[in-house]
């Protein structure tokens, strides 16, 4: 006996670390299964004592004194055996405590800690028997009969013997099984809650250290326990405590029999309780071979199941439990064989993807498995708000649409609620004019919505007529609804494939549209696509280029397109490479390059995607234009388009420069030469204009035209066109320096400014354009650079042009002056600021301003003093000395009172 419990009990404690990961797992908690363990031993003990004292006063004759010497007795009776039971009780929880505890705490135990408390909680219904058999019953009867001598020989109890066995027998024979039947069978209820705690985290079942421990007690030896401890010993016991009472009142009645007389009620008593016991026995081995015969007919159609075969239907031959066992087998094998076909069918189904073929095959597949006559599955149509189909099964009518809320179908596609209607001629939303025009009888519909996994309706199924000639049945819903969920998850894919492959022309038919290059990578970087444009500037046909590694495809002179890969690799975003050279055949393109990395949805990379801008044509118009215009000017005017070459009116800063005594240089010189000159000299001063954002107007001879502000006007158009004329003199100066030291003769040059509204955009013929500007503005640059002969000047600019300037240094007024063609006269101003800067010159420009002043007063000796004293500082400044000539000549033929200092120029 010990070794059974040791080997039951002592489950081998786990080794393992518990999980410290927070657990919440609803159940019995160990503290509760507990309580309940040593309350039920409690309740029974009560229960047992109460039926044992019922049957003492019912036949032990005992007097008043003896039951208080009873009741004296009865703690150390009832303590004697329970201090043992809750002893094994605990040490028999032992092990489903420790796991319980676990997740009382939060805890996940481990599998070997689940598997051994599992293990356990099913050995404790035979642990429990074992106790109370084994130990309890014995510890109860010893104690008993102990304290019945005790009494009697401490206290004179006068306890007869046969009231001592009696009694006795009676905790042995009756309460004790009573009590461990009682245990047994409410343990085993009792343990269900902590299984199914425990059961999730032993997933693989009782692990096979724990397996080998489980005591299995089949129906057989519980039925045997039953006859034997529950019938057979308790009617035994009441035969021979029955004889013994009658033979007990017949002797105190003074009419007692020997042995020989009452013999004949001895084998009455035994004749009885052997025939109970034997038919007791014989019907237990009847009840457990039938029932073992039933099992083991369930038990080979379940493996079987287990072996694949689902054509084990099991034949009912009783009305007992075990036929609802067997009808509920046959009712599972039933579903197992219907799920394994719906699973066929949507297997077959699942490669179809084409829409159209895909309606047939599910509305015959439909038919086939609710053993229906017909079918139809309608799509919705959410740009039209109608349900289509371009099938019914058995009517050959092409495509057919109702409105979304239109009978039956359209019910329940707007309501979500399925129909089974058994006679639809009942059914006013039944249209059976569709009946009449075929033929065809309908009877009974069942009609079902089908929905997305979004929860969106998405289509309608309907099946029409049973076969067998009766209503669609609640089974016939579930199997409908099943595969209406395998139907939505193909719909979809068919609708999914449809939009895939519309996407996939969309796309395609882009690329091929598109100017740009493009050229798709897989991860190992091999060329997947490249579209038509990409195939041109590469001039290479597709089946070269698809397939090929592209470090073989860009390599030597286009290697560059490999280390913008590698940097966009490195870092993950996108890189770009500006007006990058491409060689492939003969000639070269030049390119914008974006290599773009290509993500899958995880967010791990599947690729990457070059998309190659040629600009070759641009970059041509670009070298052009920028012989004439600043880099920024041909960026902004490529940006803009057209329409920044159409005509509109804006305020442009215009500058003339001509060289001075140009054709007696171009006569000395010869034609070789003078082209050589201009080339040089032009190369000079195009620089310099390009340099300040200007751009090159036009050439004319040996002059040149520049324009600031056009086509788009800036704030500092003004100071550009300035520093422009200041910097030619400058550039002049330098380029004068090289050709004297060539000994060659230097160039001299006059530079006019003026600012205003003028039209600018493409002008001329259909056939020759110009963009150009025209307006007074232009003559009137065009009459100061003509000035400077008269002025002996440099750079003179008009009033507009000073009015405009951000940074007016080192300019002064020089005249009014009235060009020839204007009414109106202009304040003209001079630009000193080629000259070097410094006091000198600072000081002779204001004697020349005062000088101007004194001038303009009629002042003219003062006026020529401070001329002279201007002259003086500056000996080669032209415009002091004219003016000191205009003062003689005022001063001895005085001008008119309102000649207001304005000079009229006669010359161009």
């Amino acid at each position: 006996m010990a070794n059974l419990e040791q080997s039951l009990t002592d489950a081998v404690l786990p080794s393992e670390t518990a999980g410290t990961d927070p657990v919440s797992v609803s159940g019995p908690s160990a503290r509760s299964v507990y309580r309940d363990l040593v309350w039920l031993e409690a309740k029974a003990s009560v229960a047992a004592i109460s039926v044992m004292f019922i049957l003492a006063l019912l036949g032990l004759d005992l007097t008043l004194d003896q039951w208080g010497f009873m009741l004296v007795g009865m703690p150390f009776c009832v303590a004697s055996y329970m201090i043992p039971d809750i002893y094994l009780i605990g040490r028999h929880f032992r092990p489903i405590r420790v796991a319980l505890s676990r997740l009382d705490n939060g805890e996940r135990p481990t599998r070997v800690e689940a598997s051994a408390a599992i293990a356990q909680a099913l050995n404790l219904p035979l642990l429990s028997f074992l106790r109370i058999n084994v130990v309890h019953g014995p510890l109860a009867t010893i104690s008993i009969l102990i304290s019945f001598e005790i009494l009697n020989y401490g206290f004179d109890a006068g306890f007869a013997v046969w009231q001592r066995l009696i009694f006795a027998g009676t905790a042995m024979l009756f309460a004790a099984p009573t009590h461990a039947m009682i245990e047994f069978f409410s343990i085993t209820r009792d343990m269900a809650g902590p299984i199914a705690r425990l059961s999730q985290f032993s997933d693989d079942g009782i692990l096979p250290e724990h397996q080998s421990r489980l005591v299995s007690i089949r129906l057989r030896s519980k039925l045997f326990y039953l006859s034997i401890f529950i019938a057979g010993l308790p009617l035994g016991f009441f035969g021979i405590s029955t004889g013994f009472k009658v033979n007990r009142m017949l002797w105190t009645s003074a009419t007692g029999l020997n042995l020989e007389q009452t013999l004949p009620l001895w084998r009455w008593i035994a004749g009885v309780i052997g025939v109970c016991l034997v038919l007791t026995l014989a019907m237990i081995m009847f009840t457990a071979a039938e029932a073992s015969r039933l099992a083991a007919t369930l038990s080979r159609a379940m493996r079987r199941v287990e072996a694949g075969s689902l054509d084990a239907d099991l034949h009912i031959t009783s009305t007992d439990e075990h036929a609802d066992l067997f009808r509920g087998f046959n009712l599972m094998i039933r579903g197992l064989r219907e799920e394994v076909q719906l699973l066929e069918v949507t297997q077959s189904l699942a490669g179809e993807l084409n829409l159209d073929t895909l309606i047939q095959r599910i509305m015959s597949v439909a038919s086939d498995l609710l053993d229906a006559e017909r079918a139809t599955l309608f799509v919705y149509d959410a740009k039209t708000d109608e349900l289509w189909s371009r099938y019914a099964a058995g009517l050959h009518s092409g495509e057919i649409r109702i409105p979304s809320h239109a009978g039956i179908a359209g019910t329940v596609f707007t309501t979500g609620v399925t129909e089974n209607i058994p006679d639809v001629y009942a059914d006013a939303r039944f249209d059976q004019s569709v009946d009449r025009a075929t033929g065809y009888r309908t009877r009974s519909i069942l009609c079902m919505p089908i929905v997305n996994n979004a929860g969106a309706r998405i289509g309608v199924t309907e099946v029409l007529n049973k076969k067998s000639g009766v209503a669609f049945s609640g089974r016939d819903e579930a199997r409908l609804g099943a595969f209406t969920a395998q139907i939505a998850v193909l719909l979809e894919n068919a609708k999914l494939f449809d939009e895939v492959l519309s996407v996939k022309n969309y796309n395609e038919n882009i690329l091929r549209s598109t100017s740009n290059g493009m050229i798709t990578l897989d991860s190992e970087g091999r060329v997947v696509t490249a579209n038509e444009a990409a195939l041109a500037i590469l001039k290479m046909p597709g089946d070269a280029v698809v397939g090929t590694a592209a470090a073989a495809l860009f390599s030597g002179e286009n290697a560059w397109v490999m280390a913008s890969m590698g940097r966009m690799e490195q870092t993950g975003q996108r890189e770009i490479a500006i007006d990058a050279r491409l060689s492939f055949g003969e000639g070269a393109a030049s390119v914008n390059l974006t290599a773009q990395p290509l993500f899958g949805p995880d967010g791990t990379p599947i690729g990457s995607m070059l998309v190659f801008e040629d600009i070759t044509a641009e970059t041509r118009v670009r070298a052009t234009m920028a012989r004439y215009m600043s880099a920024e000017v041909v960026d902004e005017l490529l940006a803009g388009g057209e329409s920044e070459l159409g005509g509109k009116t804006q305020t442009v800063s215009i500058l003339f420069s001509d060289v001075r005594n140009f054709t007696g240089l171009s006569e000395a010189l010869g034609a070789r030469e003078t082209v050589s000159l201009l080339n040089e000299y032009f190369a000079e001063m195009v620089e310099v204009v390009t340099r300040h954002g200007g751009i090159l107007d036009k050439y004319i001879g040996d002059a040149i035209m520049a324009l600031f502000g056009a086509p788009f006007a800036k704030p500092e158009d003004a100071d550009h066109a300035l520093a422009v004329g200041n910097g030619m003199l400058v550039t002049l100066r330098e380029l004068n320096a090289r050709r004297q030291a060539e000994a060659k003769q230097p160039i001299d040059i006059g530079v006019g400014i003026a600012t205003g509204e003028v039209v600018l955009g493409n002008i001329g013929s259909p056939t020759r354009m110009e963009y150009t500007v025209i307006g007074d503005s232009v003559n009137l640059a065009s009459r100061l650079e003509g000035a400077n002969k008269y002025y002996r000047s440099k750079v003179l600019l008009d009033e507009t042009t000073v009015q405009a300037l951000k940074n007016g240094s080192c300019l002064r007024e020089i005249d009014l002056l009235r060009v020839k063609g204007k009414d109106r006269p202009v304040a003209v101003y001079e630009s000193l600021g080629y000259l070097e800067q410094g006091p000198v010159l600072a000081e002779a420009m204001d004697h020349f301003a005062g000088g101007l002043a004194a001038y303009r007063a009629n002042d003219w000796e003062r006026a020529m003093q401070r001329f002279a004293a201007a002259l003086e500082l500056r000996p080669d400044d032209e415009p002091s000395r004219m003016y000191i000539e205009r003062c003689r000549h005022y001063r001895e033929t005085p001008p008119p009172e309102d000649w207001g200092g304005v000079w009229t120029l006669t010359e161009k």
